[in-house]
């Protein structure tokens, strides 16, 4: 298995493409405690979607942070997880970007995504199309 991986990373450096940039979280984006979404869940902002709920609330920190939760509703552990996975990249890409709408505002959030069964079935485009939806609504509340 590692010697397969191995050989892939080979094979790309040997063509001449880049290794592809880890798909991870930083820390410093997460939201990790639960006093952390319990305020973005009392917080005003809330975005509700046929694949996610957003809640957000104005930060003290530095940066724009998320988290991202998904109910038991989503029946296994698989299913789950890759809801979760999926909402994860669309933050990834569509909220902590330098072209989030969320970015340009100049105050920082802490938002909290909450995974709906619709999150699985839905192409990837449609659910990003969904999460810039999502970013523009929350960024244009109470302005």
């Amino acid at each position: 298995m590692a010697s397969e991986s191995c050989r892939i990373a080979v094979a790309k450096a040997a063509c001449g493409l880049a290794p592809s940039p880890p798909l991870s979280l930083k820390r410093r984006f997460r939201l990790r405690r639960q006093a952390e979404f319990q305020s973005a869940f009392a917080g005003k902002r809330i975005y509700s979607g046929r694949a996610l709920v957003a809640f957000a609330v104005p930060s003290s920190g530095d940066a724009n942070r998320v988290g991202v939760t998904v109910s038991r509703a989503l029946k296994g552990s698989v299913a789950r997880n890759r809801a979760r996975r999926r909402l994860r990249e669309l933050a990834r890409e569509k909220l902590l970007g330098a072209d989030s709408p969320l970015a340009s505002l100049g105050i920082r959030y802490d938002v909290v995504l909450i995974a709906r069964p619709a999150a699985l079935v839905m192409s990837f485009a449609e659910l990003s199309d969904e999460a810039t939806q999502a970013a523009l609504r929350l960024s244009n509340l109470n302005r």
